[in-house]
């Protein structure tokens, strides 16, 4: 994706990489994913829209979804279900919505205190990890399909730019404007014995020790 808003498709295994180019968004796009099964691709932009694309033909747009209301970086499909589409929004939006790919459909949309940077799912636990940036650049956990939130994970001192999930979907690792790399133990696997967060326990700090595992801080 460009500033531009051009969607490049390349195929790397061919000499002549380049597949095809797509115009589709009036601004920057901010954000770009697969779905697990590798049917849908979604994007989405600083204009504000997001878009849905069939695999087998990427040239139009299966949907555009318009109701956020600011630029849309986090972007997450559910592994368990393909065809669920998580999106959030920034400063001026705020909102998580979970779509169906297949309809177009906004299924539930759960409003958060700050602007959505990115979004990943764990599929052992059945939970969203969202991170977020102004105002409060704190990593949060929701149970899903309930929506109810089990933690606000305290500890970045600027914005959350990104998260990824470790390899064995114990860890999230978080990248942040404060220019640190924090790594949470978040998910241990259920059979290890080790301690869960709890919907009792609503707010977290960086301390080295945060009720769910160990937290490292990189600098």
């Amino acid at each position: 994706g460009s500033r531009a808003g051009t969607l490049c498709h390349h195929d790397v295994r061919i000499p002549d990489h380049l597949f095809s180019r797509m115009q589709n968004h009036d601004q920057e796009i901010c954000g770009l994913a697969w779905s697990n099964n590798g049917q849908y691709l979604a994007s989405g932009g600083n204009d504000n829209t997001v878009c849905v694309y069939n695999s087998l033909s990427l040239e139009t747009p299966l949907h555009t979804l318009t109701e956020h209301t600011a630029a849309i970086k986090g972007l997450a499909w559910c592994p368990w279900q393909p065809s669920l589409l998580t999106t959030g929004g920034g400063t001026s939006d705020r909102y998580i919505r979970f779509w169906n790919a297949t309809t177009g459909k906004c299924l539930n949309a759960v409003q958060t205190p700050s602007q959505i940077s990115s979004l990943l799912w764990n599929q052992e636990y059945k939970e969203l990890v969202s991170g977020h940036g102004y105002a409060h650049n704190e990593i949060s956990v929701w149970k899903y399909p309930s929506m109810n939130k089990l933690a606000d994970l305290h500890g970045h001192t600027n914005r959350v730019l990104n998260i990824a999930m470790s390899p064995d979907e114990t860890a999230v690792a978080s990248i942040a404007a404060d220019e640190t790399l924090r790594i949470w133990k978040l998910f241990p696997h259920r059979e290890s014995g080790h301690t869960k967060i709890t919907s009792d326990s609503k707010s977290r700090n960086s301390s080295p020790s945060i009720g769910f595992g160990k937290l490292r801080s990189i600098r």
